[in-house]
């Protein structure tokens, strides 16, 4: 879909890095500046100077070296850009002016340039010259208070949601750029926060405090009800029931023989409740390869939570093309568009450092 799109992309570690994933698995042809030393995700868990969070997020990019900080170099950087379509950038603000290679630095050169500024609390605002993290951000925005252990304590996610939902927001953003330049001829400056991409996520959360005081969004969405929630296995392992439509509860309480149920679809999970109570003695009386068997067979919303090793055999997962072995390493497909998902046969491995060099540098020439 984006094919003849040229991105240069200056970013690092994983935000900046996964918007432009998703852009080259669409088509468009991303030049990945590193400097000398390369983006310091090579240096993550991995082997040699691919780590794997550098692998996981840029494949299908070339890699090219430059020291910004040097006149010719900058001045390649330069040359590259105003070639381009798309410019994104992740240094903190002020950075880029002060290097030479900031939007008004480039827009006198190429005036519908579409050039993205990815930062963790946006190009102005008191936070704007902090330094941040994924925890932060989910933090300041209020995702992270919605994620809580029984004793009403944050939990410490093992994923990075908001380093991943800032580059979605920025992919998407720039996909909207190159269809206002389409209609008008005009290219855009885009910044794109970090945090502020998590709000969104709270819209619920922010309009029903102020209505009702409840700081826990839908409150059939937040483990206070027993047709809503997650239950313990015979062997130690977790589903997910989510029959909040009346067919799905009903589904569910006639295929276990529970008729009685039918009648309780709303009530509370709490262990006062001696329907909670049975339900939780009949999910731990099977495994979760039981129940997993009975979720195919009873349309009633309910799953099994899977853990990572897991995936690879799910049988949706396979079926729809989402995970692909390439050089010994299982890569995720960022595609949404089933139609590209063929891309998978011609994915190309994530690039050595500067290992296009001498190509972009003639290319920045012409």
């Amino acid at each position: 879909m984006l094919e003849g799109i040229r991105i240069i992309d200056f970013s690092q570690y994983l935000p900046g890095p996964h918007t432009t994933l998703r852009l080259a698995e669409m088509g468009a042809e991303v030049i990945k500046v590193e400097p000398p030393r390369g983006d310091p995700a090579r240096a993550s868990i991995g082997k040699e100077d691919t780590g794997f969070v550098f692998q996981a997020q840029n494949r299908n990019k070339k890699s090219i070296t430059l020291n910004l900080k040097d006149d010719n170099d900058r001045g390649t950087a330069i040359s590259l850009m105003k070639s381009s379509d798309v410019v994104i950038e992740s240094f903190r603000p002020g950075v880029t002016e002060r290097l030479g290679i900031g939007y008004a630095d480039i827009v006198k050169h190429k005036q519908d340039i579409i050039y993205c500024s990815l930062t963790g609390y946006g190009q102005t605002g008191s936070m704007r010259q902090l330094g941040g993290h994924d925890l932060n951000y989910m933090s300041v925005s209020g995702l992270l208070s919605q994620l809580k252990d029984e004793n009403g304590r944050p939990i410490h996610p093992s994923n990075t949601i908001a380093d991943f939902i800032g580059g979605i927001t920025a992919s998407e953003a720039i996909l909207g750029a190159l269809v206002k330049r389409e209609r008008t001829g005009g290219g855009a400056y885009l910044d794109i926060s970090i945090t502020d991409s998590l709000l969104p996520l709270m819209s619920n959360h922010i309009l029903i405090e102020k209505a009702t005081g409840e700081q826990n969004g839908v409150p059939s969405l937040n483990s206070k009800l027993v047709c809503y929630h997650i239950y313990e296995t015979k062997d130690g392992r977790f589903v997910s029931l989510g029959a909040l439509e009346p067919k799905f509860w009903k589904n569910f309480c006639l295929a276990l023989k529970r008729e009685n149920w039918i009648s309780e679809h709303f009530c509370s999970a709490n262990n006062k409740n001696s329907i909670f109570i049975e339900l939780k003695e009949l999910f731990a009386s099977q495994t979760l390869s039981e129940w997993t068997q009975f979720s195919l067979e009873v349309d009633c919303c309910l799953t099994p939570v899977l853990e990572t090793n897991e995936l690879i055999d799910q049988q949706l997962i396979n079926e729809r093309g989402l995970i692909f072995e390439k050089d010994g390493l299982r890569y995720t497909s960022t595609s949404y568009v089933q139609e590209q998902v063929s891309h998978i046969n011609t994915v190309e491995s994530p690039p050595k450092l500067g290992q296009h060099n001498d190509d972009i540098k003639q290319l920045s020439k012409n």
